[in-house]
């Protein structure tokens, strides 16, 4: 395989935590790239509680990186109480996108939102069905962790070195 390859799974051997902090890091970017047209949407929907779930979303997600960094720390136990409180926020985040989508959902269903504004809700509501899947996955790989840890380690990365087969022939003596 390639020396690239190989490094990158040598990485992974050494830190698989790594897989669920970049899910967890990728539903975070993921809604702060698409902030503008969620505080678009619900400047113009102003529907119950819906800026309250957008800032509450932004905390926890931000929040849930720093417990998934300190749930899985390098070469120790999983600390408990953090991926606990990592299950906790990841849960509220989700929570709120569902609020949010059902707030979308119900003004558009009233007819109180605008044609001008159609695509931008539009977007408001891609946006927000992707974040759910992300956090969806993002706490399926911190949940099993465990699982591919260990199939993780079981890829081969040692290097076939053909010049060590006949060790008693070199002279290490400086002679």
């Amino acid at each position: 395989m390639p020396e690239f390859i190989r490094k990158f799974f040598v990485a992974l051997k050494r830190k698989p935590q790594m897989i669920a902090l970049t899910a967890v890091i990728v539903a975070f970017v993921w809604y702060s790239f698409n902030l503008t047209v969620i505080s678009f949407t619900t400047t113009r929907l102003q529907g119950n509680n819906m800026g309250l779930t957008g800032f509450a979303i932004m905390l926890f997600s931000t929040l849930a990186i720093v417990c998934c960094m300190n749930a899985f720390p390098y070469r120790k136990k999983t600390n408990m109480p953090m991926l606990a409180l990592l299950f906790v926020m990841l849960g509220i985040v989700l929570f709120c996108d569902v609020h949010y989508l059902r707030s979308v959902m119900d003004k558009v269903a009233s007819g109180t939102v605008n044609s001008d504004n159609l695509p931008e809700v539009g977007q408001a509501q891609t946006v927000m069905k992707v974040h759910i899947i992300l956090v969806i996955v993002s706490a399926f790989l911190a949940a099993t962790l465990p699982v591919y840890r260990k199939l993780i380690r079981k890829i081969n990365t040692s290097i076939e070195v053909e010049a060590n087969e006949n060790m008693e022939t070199i002279d290490i003596s400086g002679e």
